[in-house]
């Protein structure tokens, strides 16, 4: 049985002045979006359903209200916006991947409590994990299913944390591949049972800088972060990716003072891009998948495997094949692997944790 309806929740922007009722901005933000990417406002209209004289008015409205132009009209070469447009365009962009993780867990939360005061409603399945991409689509392919699966989007030690007090009943992590596995390892290994937990293996994706596109600052690697000229934007303190380029900027020699823009958080990676994309910063590290949906170069520094933790006893469990079905159709390992980055040759695959990682190392990083 599979129930219809998907729970969503999205940012409003509200602009309002003295003695002014508030006005929403979605309008006005859905229409400059359309014209920064058609090039004139015609084309922008047709793809937001609008009439020419309308589209004017919303315009000409907002223009008043912020007391500056929005666009840039020139004979015969389009239309393009005003820098002050653009900065808010870019603002929009930066706030919907900053707290998209947090709506779609409130989303996912909601939708949960809904569904289980309907007829027939059955036991669901509680992921905790990360923000990427394959987990992002996963919950589209599981949308409106039955068992249902709930989402909490954690760092990667807060979700092996809720695993083993049970407050979940998967645990997305990442792991590098090479030089770093054993010390990203070694601060998972505390929650990490080599008996009583399985595996499922998501994805392999590649993770490194983030630049502009053309790359104009010629940054090469971890050693330019260095650089007095580059500014540097990192992940939330406690993320995987905030542990990773701790390692990188160790190996390269480069202390963390050094680093211009180190305590500066994005909480995802599609906001690291943003946060490029709008000239805030020159670099960051995130998934190759963000980086090109923001139109940026990306450098590669690492592969990494995603993981799903389980317990051996939820295996068998309906909801848990169920989901394991789902992310072994064809519909859903076609999606991963078209993510530019993402490599869904093993989506699906249970492994022990010996057999994906030999023997864990203690907290100290010796195996």
């Amino acid at each position: 049985m599979t129930y219809k309806f998907r729970v969503g929740l999205r940012p409003e922007w509200l602009l309002s002045g003295p003695g002014q009722d508030s006005v929403p901005l979605q309008e006005v933000l859905a229409l400059l979006a359309a014209i920064d990417a058609t090039g004139h406002i015609a084309g922008a209209c047709k793809a937001c359903g609008l009439s020419y004289r309308h589209a004017w008015g919303v315009l000409r409205k907002f223009e008043e209200s912020f007391g500056t132009a929005l666009l840039i009209t020139r004979r015969r070469q389009g239309t393009k916006l005003s820098p002050f447009a653009q900065r808010l365009l870019w603002a929009n962009r930066r706030i919907d991947a900053r707290l998209m993780p947090t709506l779609e867990s409130l989303a996912s939360e909601l939708q949960e409590e809904l569904e289980r005061l309907l007829p027939e409603a059955g036991p669901h399945l509680r992921l905790h994990a990360s923000h990427g991409f394959a987990v992002e689509a996963l919950m589209q392919h599981m949308s409106g299913r039955t068992p249902g699966l709930e989402l909490r989007y954690r760092t990667a030690i807060e979700a092996l944390a809720s695993l083993e007090r049970g407050e979940c009943d998967l645990a997305g992590f990442q792991v590098p591949l090479g030089e770093f596995e054993a010390p990203i390892m070694a601060r998972y290994a505390q929650w990490l049972d080599m008996q009583d937990y399985r595996l499922i293996h998501l994805a392999v994706r590649n993770t490194g800088l983030f630049v502009e596109a053309g790359n104009p600052k010629r940054i090469r690697g971890i050693a330019d972060l260095a650089r007095p000229d580059v500014r540097f934007v990192n992940r939330q303190i406690g993320s995987s990716t905030r542990y990773l380029v701790s390692l990188l900027l160790e190996r390269a020699g480069i202390p963390i003072s050094a680093v211009q823009g180190y305590e500066t958080n994005e909480f995802t990676h599609m906001a690291i891009a943003a946060h490029i994309a709008s000239g805030m910063a020159d670099t960051g590290v995130g998934v190759e998948t963000a980086a090109c949906r923001f139109g940026l170069d990306f450098i590669p520094l690492v592969r990494e495997r995603y993981f799903f933790a389980i317990r051996q006893s939820s295996l068998d469990t309906p909801a848990m094949q169920d989901l394991l079905h789902i992310m072994r159709g064809p519909e859903y390992v076609g999606y991963v692997q078209q993510l530019v980055g993402y490599d869904a040759s093993h989506t699906g695959q249970l492994q022990t944790l010996e057999q994906a990682f030999g023997k864990l190392p203690d907290a100290g990083g010796r195996a």
